[in-house]
């Protein structure tokens, strides 16, 4: 992590303090913070920052890696899950999973197809829908990426204690219930 934060200008680590980002105390007025707890409220958000740049840095690795779009890869995975656990998966099931119109999931398939990460075979059960296959070659490419850093985030969330894992559900269940919460979007 030190790594990264000498990567990255002084300013987008300082961005979180709210003595530069909200200076004028128009977003969190007086808080009153004292300062060793201001200070350590600024070292979690730099973490939860510095967090975002890797997972982009992550995802956008993968996609250009893989050669393929952020809707590409969500498919993929979900059609690799499911059919782990044997199940068959539809262009139906692909929309809705991935909530986007059938249209566009033929658009998205046509690509994947095209691009050789799946094939379209006749469904077991359903002689009326097709089965989305996900090429071995794609499998791998995508558990040697994608899966490879699930598994480490999963093992760093594994080493917490119990106590340590019900304080990070609760504070990102908190921060996940800031989202779009009170957001009515700009004033005109």
């Amino acid at each position: 992590m030190s790594d990264e934060r000498e990567q990255l200008p002084e300013i987008a680590l300082r961005m979180h303090d709210p003595r530069v980002a909200d200076a004028r105390g128009r977003l969190l007025g007086d808080q009153n913070i004292a300062a060793e707890d201001l200070e350590g409220t600024i070292r979690v958000m730099n973490a939860l920052f510095l967090w975002r740049e890797a997972e982009r840095r992550v995802s956008e690795a993968s996609r250009r890696f893989m050669r393929l779009g952020e809707s590409d890869m969500k498919a993929l995975r979900y059609a690799i899950i499911m059919a782990d656990q044997g199940r068959h998966v539809t262009a139906r099931d692909l929309a809705e999973h991935l909530s986007i119109s059938s249209a566009s999931v033929t658009k998205l398939l046509d690509r994947l197809e095209a691009g050789g990460h799946i094939r379209r075979t006749p469904h077991p059960t359903d002689r009326r829908a097709l089965a989305i296959v996900v090429a071995e070659e794609t499998r791998e490419a995508a558990e040697a990426t994608v899966g490879r850093e699930h598994a480490r985030r999963f093992r760093a969330a594994a080493a917490l204690t119990p106590d340590e894992r019900d304080i990070v559900i609760r504070f990102l269940g908190a921060l996940s219930d800031t989202s779009e919460a009170g957001w009515v979007g700009p004033t005109s």
